[in-house]
C-alpha cells in the first residue's frame, strides 16, 4: 500500500517537474541500468560513464538525487581530474613564449656592422 502511495506522490510531483528535468533524470537512470545489465559482480565504469557524469553534473543541477551507482563526492573527484587533465593538454598545446630566433644571415650581418 505505502508502494502505491509512493507511486501516486512521485506521478503528482513529476506533473508540476519541467520537461527538461524529467528527460534528464530519464537519460540518468537509463545510463545507470545499462551499467547494473553489465554482466559483472561489481559494476565496472568505463571513461564513457565517468565523461557522462562529469557532463551532467555541469549540465543538471538535480543530478545528485538520481545518483545511485556512486556517490556525488566521486564525480566531483573525476570532474577535478578531468580539469587537470585538460589544463596539461592546453599547456602542451600552447605555443612556445619568448623571442623567436633570430638567423644566421642576421647575427653576422650585426656584428659586422658592429666591427
Amino acid at each position: 500500500m505505502f508502494n502505491l502511495f509512493l507511486l501516486w506522490f512521485g506521478a503528482l510531483l513529476s506533473h508540476f517537474c519541467s520537461r527538461r528535468n524529467l528527460l534528464s533524470e530519464n537519460l540518468v537512470l537509463r545510463q545507470q541500468l545499462a551499467v547494473l545489465k553489465r554482466r559483472h559482480r561489481r559494476p565496472r565504469l568505463s571513461t564513457f560513464d565517468r565523461l557522462f557524469w562529469v557532463v551532467s553534473r555541469r549540465v543538471w543541477s538535480g543530478w545528485k538525487q538520481s545518483l545511485i551507482i556512486v556517490t556525488p563526492e566521486t564525480v566531483v573527484r573525476w570532474h577535478r581530474v578531468s580539469f587537470r587533465l585538460y589544463g596539461k593538454l592546453i599547456s602542451k598545446i600552447r605555443k612556445p613564449t619568448g623571442r623567436r630566433p633570430t638567423s644566421r644571415e642576421v647575427r653576422e650581418l650585426i656584428f659586422r656592422m658592429v666591427a
